[in-house]
């Protein structure tokens, strides 16, 4: 990253105050934590807590050929969404591995918007207009959007504070439009990140400073608090959520990835035949998650062992669990080893430490 210059999110400045520990991640200087991490994951699993994602990327896909094109790239059936309906999907390669993982948004008929990680905007903004032959009009507004998360068992009651829609009615996977903390046309998505609930919030820019500040006065009673990165990686490691770079990537099938779910053969996809020929073949490994038995904490490239000491697999993710108090991860192993219940090990330096193949979500 030396050679290229960090972009900052809207709020950097803030974050910088608020006295976060900021690292470069994915191109953005990003706020990586303020306190602890285990502090504020506990936060978010008991409470409420505000990420700044707005590194994220955003791009609107528009006009009669939107949803052909929308088809044609992601995994998942984007037909069966309706209007205010999101739906969690990936743009699977030309070799059996992943561009990356997006969510789909229905705005309305012919409008949607995608939301892609943000180490991957010019990657996928590019893979997606190599299949745009159809003209869909395609726009992309990562610059222009911040996005909060607002996450944790009391965000919904915090949130409601600053708008009149009745965010109870806004069911998971869904989102609606409206005026939030004085601001109009704000996307309200009952989407996230943890397995804790909560919401993010699509602002402008230029509104973005204003609405932050809206949230941290309305969860002040309910003790709300910023939360950075290191966080936000433990919560969704505990729900065994994929993270592209770690546990999926170009070279990882969705089926291996345990992402059958969104790998929809009702229709034809980038690379459809090819997968669908591997769902009838069966895979050879696959993506199960694991807590530790022994102590000691998984870490990414770990290698997975059986207790023979022969090569199984590799770890993903890794991390201590602030909620379980000992290490846990994801990882590929071969597909015999995959069941949970599943004794396996992890190579840490020169020593073996036991762990067990657990069903996710692992808390």
């Amino acid at each position: 990253m030396d050679t290229m210059e960090l972009k900052k999110i809207q709020l950097n400045d803030i974050h910088e105050n608020l006295g976060a520990k900021m690292v470069p991640f994915a191109g953005y200087n990003m706020p990586v934590r303020y306190s602890s991490d285990i502090e504020e994951h506990n936060t978010v699993r008991n409470g409420v807590g505000i990420f700044d994602v707005s590194h994220m990327g955003e791009f609107m896909v528009r006009g009669p050929k939107a949803l052909d094109l929308i088809q044609r790239v992601t995994s998942n059936d984007a037909s069966k969404l309706e209007d205010g309906k999101a739906q969690y999907s990936c743009l699977p390669n030309e070799n059996g591995g992943i561009v990356d993982d997006l969510l789909v948004y229905k705005l309305k008929d012919n409008e949607y918007m995608l939301v892609v990680n943000a180490s991957n905007i010019e990657k996928d903004w590019n893979w997606i207009q190599k299949y745009n032959t159809e003209g869909a009009e395609m726009q992309n507004i990562s610059d222009e959007m911040s996005l909060f998360a607002v996450q944790g068992p009391k965000a919904t009651e915090v949130l409601q504070k600053l708008t009149n829609t009745d965010l109870s009615e806004v069911k998971f996977y869904t989102f609606v439009h409206g005026e939030f903390a004085g601001v109009p046309d704000v996307i309200m998505s009952a989407t996230g990140y943890t397995g804790a609930g909560g919401f993010e919030i699509y602002v402008k820019n230029e509104d973005a400073e204003k609405v932050w500040h809206k949230i941290i006065e309305a969860g002040q009673s309910e003790g709300i608090k910023p939360i950075g990165l290191g966080a936000r990686d433990t919560l969704r490691m505990e729900m065994g959520y994929c993270l592209y770079g770690n546990d999926i990537d170009d070279a990882t099938s969705p089926l291996e990835a345990g992402l059958g779910w969104i790998t929809k053969f009702t229709k034809d996809f980038t690379n459809s035949e090819n997968l669908k020929k591997q769902k009838e073949e069966g895979i050879t490994r696959k993506l199960v998650g694991f807590k530790m038995v022994d102590k000691g904490i998984p870490r990414h490239d770990y290698v997975i062992e059986n207790a023979e000491g022969n090569e199984i697999g590799k770890v993903t993710s890794g991390t201590m669990s602030p909620v379980l108090n000992h290490g846990i991860g994801l990882g590929y192993v071969k597909k015999e080893f995959a069941t949970p219940g599943t004794e396996i090990y992890i190579a840490v330096r020169n020593r073996k430490l036991k762990a067990e193949v657990a069903k996710l979500p692992l808390i």
